[in-house]
C-alpha cells in the first residue's frame, strides 16, 4: 500500500477513472459490453465464430464442428441455438432460411462479427506468444499452493 499522500491520490484517480469509464458503459446487467464480454467468456462462443470465420455453416455442420474440434466434448442442441441466438441478437452473426423445402437455415458472421473474429485470433496470437510465461506462473502458483 503507498505511504505517500500523491501515490494515494493517484490511485484513487485512476480508481475514479475507471468507475467514470465503467459508468459511460452504464450499470444495466442487458448492457453491450457486460453481454458481449459474458458471451466471450463462455466455453463455445469463440469457438463458433472462429468457425464462421471460415465460411458460412448450417446448424448440424456446425455442431458436427465443434463437436470435432472443442476439447470441451459435444455441444448440446439447446445450447448451440442459445449461443447462435445470442450471436445473432447482438449483430455478430446472420441466420440466412433456403426457399427450399424443408428450409435450409446457415449462419454467417456479419462484418461486425467478422471484425470480432480478427480481435479473437489477436488474443490468441498474444496467448500463443505468452504460452511460457503463462505456462511458468502456473507451476510456480502450483508449488506455492501445496
Amino acid at each position: 500500500m503507498p505511504q505517500d499522500g500523491r501515490a494515494e491520490a493517484s490511485t484513487s484517480e485512476r480508481i475514479d477513472a475507471l468507475e467514470a469509464e465503467m459508468a459511460r458503459h452504464g450499470s444495466s446487467r442487458d448492457g453491450p459490453v457486460r453481454t458481449i464480454f459474458a458471451l466471450l467468456g463462455d466455453r463455445w462462443t469463440n469457438l463458433i465464430v472462429l468457425l464462421l470465420w471460415i465460411d458460412d455453416f448450417r446448424h448440424a455442420e456446425l455442431r458436427r464442428l465443434l463437436t470435432r474440434l472443442s476439447p470441451e466434448g459435444s455441444i448440446s442442441q439447446r445450447i448451440m441455438t442459445l449461443k447462435l441466438r445470442q450471436l445473432e441478437r447482438n449483430g455478430l452473426v446472420s441466420r440466412s432460411i433456403s426457399g427450399d423445402v424443408p428450409p435450409k437455415v446457415s449462419y454467417a458472421l456479419t462484418p461486425l462479427g467478422r471484425e470480432l473474429a480478427s480481435h479473437i485470433h489477436m488474443m490468441i496470437d498474444w496467448t500463443t506468444h505468452h504460452q511460457t510465461v503463462i505456462e511458468e506462473a502456473r507451476a510456480l502458483w502450483r508449488e506455492e499452493a501445496d
